[in-house]
Order: structure tokens, then sequence, then C-alpha cells
């Protein structure tokens, strides 16, 4: 039995590869379309409630929400201070 080359293998993976990204897109646009009334419905309620925004973050009040944020929140200790919430480092403080 001949091995298989690098060549081919490598070929072959991203044909599966390719593959596999045409069946996942072909996937999220049939969910997309089977929840599409799930959706709309949600969206109702969220306007007929008033809720905000999605929160990104529960710990420090500038990593909830960037819109929901104060300028000087993440300076309340001291600007050198080391951080206190581990997502502070993940979502900086909103621009203005």
């Amino acid at each position: 039995m001949t091995p298989v080359r690098a060549s081919t293998r490598f070929l072959l993976f991203l044909l599966a590869a390719g593959v596999g990204a045409v069946e996942a897109a072909r996937h999220a646009a049939s969910e997309r379309e089977r929840r599409a009334a799930e959706v709309e419905g949600r969206a109702a309620l969220v306007k007929r409630l008033g809720l905000t925004d999605l929160a990104l973050f529960t710990e420090a009040r500038y990593t909830r929400h960037p819109s929901q944020a104060d300028r000087f929140t993440p300076f309340q200790e001291h600007p050198s201070s080391l951080e206190h919430f581990p997502s502070g480092s993940i979502a900086a403080p909103p621009r203005d």
C-alpha cells in the first residue's frame, strides 16, 4: 500500500472543511427561517416591556453595557489601581 502524500491529505482536509462550512451556513439559514416567528415575538415582548440592552458582564458597572457606563467609574479607586474585576481587562470603558 502506497502512503498518502501530505499534499493529498491537506487537500482532503480543505475539502472536508469546505463541506463543513457550507453545511454550517445552510443550517444557520434554515434555523433563521424556522425561528423567525419566535424571534419576532420576543422582539415585540422586549418593545412592549421596555427592556434595556443585553448586559455583557455583571461585575463592574462600566463593563455591564458600554452604553450604560459612567465616564469616571473605572477610576473610582485610583487611576493606577489594580483592576478588581476580571472583565475589566476584556471590555474597556466606553469612549465619548
